[in-house]
């Protein structure tokens, strides 16, 4: 098991930037694939973006794609997501998770394929 915890969440005006981070605690981070996801109220949580523990697979949701960029730096156990031309309708519970993947380019797009999550960090974008 790994532990996470998010950071970097808060209010911001339509149109600006935001940069998420996840740390990774309790077991070799580089052996995980990675993906954010997000809760809105009264909606499921949907995948933001993910990708795997090399790096070189991600994945973008579409409504994200161009302005959402996830990375990771394994030598610091930490995830980010930045995240540019915000919307109102980003607006969310954004929650990253952890998935212990053998395969370097292999990453997963469902909850239920993750068994690790962080407590989530608040995002709301004003118009």
């Amino acid at each position: 098991q790994v532990q996470l915890v998010e950071s970097g969440g808060g209010l911001v005006q339509a149109g600006g930037s935001l940069r998420l981070s996840c740390a990774a605690s309790g077991h070799t981070f580089r052996n995980y694939a990675m993906a954010w996801f997000r809760q809105a109220p009264g909606k499921e949580r949907e995948v933001v973006a993910a990708g795997s523990w090399s790096g070189n697979s991600t994945y973008y949701a579409n409504a994200v794609k161009g302005r959402f960029t996830i990375s990771r730096h394994n030598a610091k156990n930490t995830l980010f997501l930045q995240m540019n031309s915000l919307k109102p309708e980003d607006t969310a519970v954004y929650y990253c998770a952890a998935r212990e993947e053998y395969s370097s380019a292999t990453f997963c797009l469902k909850v239920r394929d993750y068994d690790n999550w962080g407590q989530g960090t608040q995002v709301t974008v004003s118009s």
